[in-house]
């Protein structure tokens, strides 16, 4: 389906969809827009933050200040384009499915010891490779394939930044199991000791890199300084 134009008169669709053409159009993936511009554009519309925010769920992704520190509050920026919602076909094979309740959420998150399932980041802790980024966690449906070939919904959580890059296939028990055989003796004990704690073990050149980002731009001179001497 040809992409229509956002403020078509002749284009008739609610309001969602119409801002996701307004953010493709006039917004741009990796820039950022205000609240004010939203409304500006969708004038005596209720609710119109709410609106955009229901693109999530069809895999699109607009940060807030939440997700990434640099943005002020009242900024939000479109990082990427998800399902072409405009199109029909495309979006009822994309609805999203039942909404996933605030117990089992936190059930989840619990039994997840409120990590990422997939990089072991903690809900609000920075990103070691972006500091002005903390993470926000989120329960997500994913369906896994079993050694048996049988699929099956798990609920699992991700870090709104796994979440956005990951694709929509199973998650497939033999291709970790396959990874696994490939590692060499020493590598195994450790990855089943850490499949014995719950979670990955960093290594001392981990956790002096994050002290290491945690200390502000200015003073890492100071810590180079001091290091040079050890050489």
């Amino acid at each position: 389906m040809e992409q229509p134009v956002w403020d078509d008169p002749a284009f008739s669709a609610g309001t969602m969809i119409r801002g996701a053409l307004w953010l493709l159009q006039v917004v741009g993936e990796g820039n950022t827009f205000t609240k004010n511009q939203l409304r500006d554009a969708f004038p005596g519309v209720s609710q119109v933050d709410r609106r955009i925010r229901d693109l999530r769920d069809y895999g699109w992704v607009v940060y807030s200040n939440t997700e990434d520190a640099s943005l002020f509050a009242e900024d939000q920026r479109f990082v990427k384009a998800g399902i072409a919602v405009w199109d029909p076909k495309a979006r009822r094979a994309a609805a999203p499915q039942k909404a996933i309740s605030n117990k089992d959420r936190q059930a989840v998150l619990a039994r997840d010891s409120f990590m990422c399932t997939l990089c072991g980041i903690a809900g609000g802790e920075p990103y070691p490779d972006d500091v002005v980024m903390t993470a926000v966690l989120a329960v997500s449906r994913r369906t896994v394939s079993g050694a048996d070939g049988r699929e099956t919904e798990v609920l699992i959580t991700e870090c709104k930044r796994c979440r956005a890059g990951r694709g929509d296939a199973p998650i497939d028990v033999k291709e970790a199991v396959a990874a696994a055989r490939e590692l060499g003796p020493g590598e195994l004990r450790r990855f089943l000791r850490w499949m014995e704690r719950g979670r990955r073990g960093a290594t001392e050149l981990d956790r002096a890199w994050a002290a290491y980002l945690r200390v502000p731009p200015g003073q890492r001179k100071e810590i180079a300084d001091q290091l040079i001497t050890v050489k």
